[in-house]
């Protein structure tokens, strides 16, 4: 039987750690938001063709290639971290993520050295993408190991903020250089500075997670002697159901976030034909809606549990999502901001249940492990796939709100896998834990 660990956490230190989760997580997501706002420019100088709209689905395509390593990522960096502890290997992930997003920022384009270009920024991108599958996951179980188990939504919150901060910072550097810049210097140098910015970040999130101690959780499994040896092959063995059916709810969570943050400055233009630099604006005002509401998300699922917030978030986004696209696509600012807020209130939700139940469903052998898998294996196929799939959709069908009844499809995947799990909002992460296993019934370890 393990020693019971106290699962009270100094409000000073919960601070700090809310800090260093967030700010990590701040600069992972950054470089994802500004590439995907800057999408048309990339096009531009890395893939430059007759057809604008084959140009933007490389340049979208690229972005799904580094998703194919998230899930490399998450297996390396969750073994990594459930072997020698959540605090160093997240400074691993912030530290190779800032060099790769600096690197981007310094890259040569097509027209000065050819195909290598493109080539060059695939690699760098698959680099962010190994990193990126060793973040979030991490970031999560870092906080929530902290976190009282009735606040726990409420604290995890603070994650998904900093990811909506990220790209609303993103949002506001990509609108300012649209708007200050011309289109020859945005091409020829101002697309490089988002970019550049990630160096300093990377620097400061590093400082601030080698400063704080290893989680009360992680410390009591070292002092037990109870580190899993093999957290991948336990984790495979033990909680394969609960891996399908958790997945099956970040489906949904990943394909609303991306729908959302990244595909939407650019639907915006397509569809609704508004400027880059009022689309931007669209998304600006909507990403700062979505970072405020994240913590009040957070006190409903606490309040109500995990389940409930699972059937509240797929009814919401099934019943929103068509007059959110249609409002969308209509050309007018007004509409297009309302629009946007209502995905992006279904996308929070999503978010914010599904930061809880990464660190909830897993026991703390294998959280790390089993959380990055599920959640990497999840974003890989639904969250880096939207913006192609949504282009292509629109494309192959001929009609605006395709990308509209593809999500109302995953959201019905996710109410399934969802409510397959058990509640788990006040269950304790450091005394009795629990996990579906592959049998699909629940094993409790104490």
């Amino acid at each position: 039987m393990t020693t019971p660990v106290l699962e009270q956490v100094d409000p000073a230190t919960l601070r700090k750690v809310i800090v260093a989760a967030a700010i990590g997580n701040f600069v992972e997501w950054f470089d994802f938001a500004v590439y995907g706002f800057l999408a048309t420019t990339i096009a531009q100088q890395f893939f430059p063709s007759g057809d604008a709209s084959a140009a933007l689905l490389k340049t979208f395509a690229v972005f799904a290639v580094a998703f194919a390593f998230r899930p490399l990522g998450g297996v390396f960096f969750g073994m990594l971290g459930d072997r020698i502890g959540r605090k160093r290997t997240l400074a691993f992930t912030i530290l190779l993520m800032a060099g790769a997003t600096t690197i981007i920022g310094l890259l040569p384009t097509y027209a000065a050295i050819g195909v290598t270009a493109p080539v060059l920024l695939t690699l760098i991108r698959c680099a962010q993408g190994f990193s990126a599958g060793g973040e979030y996951a991490g970031a999560c179980a870092y906080l929530m190991e902290h976190a009282p188990r009735t606040q726990r939504a409420w604290y995890g919150s603070f994650v998904p903020v900093s990811t909506f901060s990220a790209f609303a910072a993103a949002a506001i550097i990509a609108y300012a250089l649209e708007a200050s810049l011309s289109a020859e210097a945005m091409g020829s140098w101002g697309w490089r500075l988002p970019f550049l910015i990630a160096a300093p970040l990377g620097l400061v999130g590093l400082y601030l997670r080698w400063k704080l101690d290893e989680t009360p959780a992680f410390q009591a499994v070292k002092q037990e002697h109870a580190v899993a040896h093999s957290p991948l092959k336990e984790t495979l063995r033990n909680h394969g159901a609960a891996i399908c059916c958790l997945g099956a709810f970040v489906s949904l969570t990943a394909l609303s976030f991306y729908m959302f943050t990244t595909y939407f400055a650019t639907y915006l233009q397509v569809a609704g034909g508004l400027s880059r630099a009022t689309a931007l604006l669209v998304s600006l005002i909507a990403l700062l809606f979505a970072a405020a509401i994240c913590p009040v998300a957070g006190a409903f699922s606490d309040k109500v549990g995990r389940r409930k917030t699972v059937l509240s978030t797929c009814v919401l986004l099934i019943v929103v999502v068509y007059p959110s696209f249609l409002m969308a696509s209509s050309g007018s600012f007004v509409a297009s901001i309302v629009g946007v807020m209502l995905l992006a209130i279904g996308a929070v939700l999503c978010g914010v249940v599904t930061a809880a139940l990464l660190s909830e469903t897993f026991p703390t052998r294998t959280r790390y492990t089993a959380s990055a898998i599920t959640y990497n294996m999840a974003y890989t196929i639904f969250g880096g796939t939207a913006p192609l799939m949504a282009t292509w959709l629109i494309g192959a069908t001929g009609s605006n709100l395709a990308p509209a009844f593809y999500l109302i499809v995953i959201a019905l995947l996710a109410l399934a896998g969802g409510l397959a799990l058990p509640e788990t909002s006040k269950v304790s992460l450091h005394e009795v834990e629990g996990s579906l296993t592959a049998r699909g019934r629940l094993q409790t370890v104490v």
